[in-house]
């Protein structure tokens, strides 16, 4: 490209160079042989009156009289009426340039001047114009080059960025070249760089989060199928069974839920249901893990509470919660249902040390975890009941509660009259 623009930028100088060089060369060339040919006509009438005005004055005509009027490279000759012809010079020979006035007593008078004169007048003026032109070709080159480089270097540079966009390097540069048309292009690659950048990391989070969401819910499962596998009775395979297919259904609902998420935090499908049901569901399935650990899972509290929510997420983020208690907590797991205002508040407790002070303003961060944990389980939390209009706080660190905050449907008529009798 820099050859491109160097190459095009001189032909445009020479093409220039070529007509008004030419066109200032004819015209140099005529204005130097008409003002030669003037100054010839002039000397030739001045001195046909000096000889007119001597002969008038019948004084001496002579050659060494006339030779101050005549220039020193230039010839003259004086004819006169019956007498012999004066000469003033030496006669040129060769191309000359000549002028000739008659005189009003009978004389003719005649001036030449050699060609040469002019022809190295022009050929002056010729070197002139051509140095004139030199000097234009070398500007013009470099400011081709400066040009070319000012250029060139900022779309290698745009060459360089979609390379390394291409390559999985996202950063945007922010570099910005002073050309309008090249900065627009450099904008376009960073809010490009911006978009991808926001797409990976959305499909690394969505990664982690479905790894951590997916791991507890695949482990109770396997322990389901294994209590099949060592058992001989019918009734409890068929019981583990419908667990398990429970199981899957649920862990079917976690997927779509997180992608579901990935692509819109927003969307939902929020639906009246009983807490009642999503919490007997959670200690069904983590009871077993508890069992093994040696700790024990309850629930307590206000019963038959319905909220507005997606009963999947509410399902995912209790699980978060216990799974929390499981792996950093002691002692009984404890799940409350208590009302306030037009909200369902769900309490996660355990008898545990508790948070560290250290981490309770940033427990909900993500990678932030007490102990060598990923950091992602409240977190996702969080988000998932954010996203399902509720909210996740941290309501005491020592002992550890979590309150999950739910909106709660319009109360019956039947409800509402139980709640002003109590």
């Amino acid at each position: 490209m820099r050859r491109r623009l160097i190459n095009s930028t001189l032909a445009v100088v020479l093409v220039v160079i070529a007509v008004f060089g030419v066109s200032l060369v004819i015209v140099e060339t005529r204005t130097i042989s008409s003002s030669a040919q003037e100054r010839v006509d002039s000397e030739a009438m001045r001195l046909a009156s000096i000889v007119d005005s001597r002969l008038i004055s019948q004084e001496r005509i002579s050659a060494a009289i006339l030779r101050d009027q005549v220039a020193t490279a230039r010839y003259a000759r004086i004819d006169l009426p019956g007498r012999p012809s004066i000469e003033i010079g030496k006669r040129p020979t060769g191309d000359v340039i000549s002028a000739t006035r008659p005189g009003e007593q009978g004389e003719q008078v005649t001036v030449q001047e050699p060609k040469d004169a002019v022809t190295r007048e022009v050929g002056r003026t010729l070197l002139i114009i051509a140095a004139v032109a030199l000097l234009a070709i070398i500007a013009a080159v470099l400011l081709a080059v400066r040009q070319a480089n000012r250029l060139a270097s900022p779309l290698t540079d745009l060459a360089e960025t979609a390379e390394r966009l291409g390559s999985g390097d996202s950063r945007p540069r922010h570099k910005r070249y002073g050309v309008p048309e090249l900065d627009r292009v450099a904008d376009v690659l960073d809010a490009s760089a911006d978009r991808i950048g926001r797409m990976l990391t959305a499909e690394r989070r969505l990664a982690a989060d479905a790894s951590h969401q997916l791991r507890t819910p695949l482990t109770a499962l396997s322990m389901r199928l294994e209590e099949i596998t060592v058992t001989d009775e019918l009734d409890t395979v068929k019981e583990e069974a419908t667990i398990a297919l429970a199981q899957v259904e649920r862990l079917t609902d976690v997927v779509e839920r997180l992608l579901t998420n990935s692509r819109d935090p927003r969307t939902g499908s929020a639906v009246a249901f009983d807490l009642d049901e999503v919490i007997k569901q959670q200690l069904e399935e983590w009871r077993p893990a508890y069992r093994s650990a040696g700790r024990a899972i309850v629930s307590s509290g206000k019963r038959h509470l319905e909220a507005v929510g997606t009963p999947g997420a509410v399902a995912q983020v209790l699980a978060a919660l216990i799974e929390n208690s499981l792996m950093h907590g002691g002692g009984t797991v404890a799940l409350r249902t208590r009302v306030t205002g037009n909200q369902a508040v769900i309490e996660v407790t355990d008898e545990g040390p508790g948070v560290p002070p250290d981490l309770g303003a940033r427990i909900f961060e993500r990678t932030i975890s007490g102990r060598n944990s990923t950091g992602i389980g409240l977190a996702v939390a969080r988000d998932l009941a954010e996203a399902d209009g509720g909210r996740l706080e941290m309501l005491q660190t020592k002992p550890p509660v979590f309150g999950l905050f739910l909106s709660r449907t319009p109360l019956s008529k039947t409800e509402a009259a139980h709640e002003t009798v109590r």
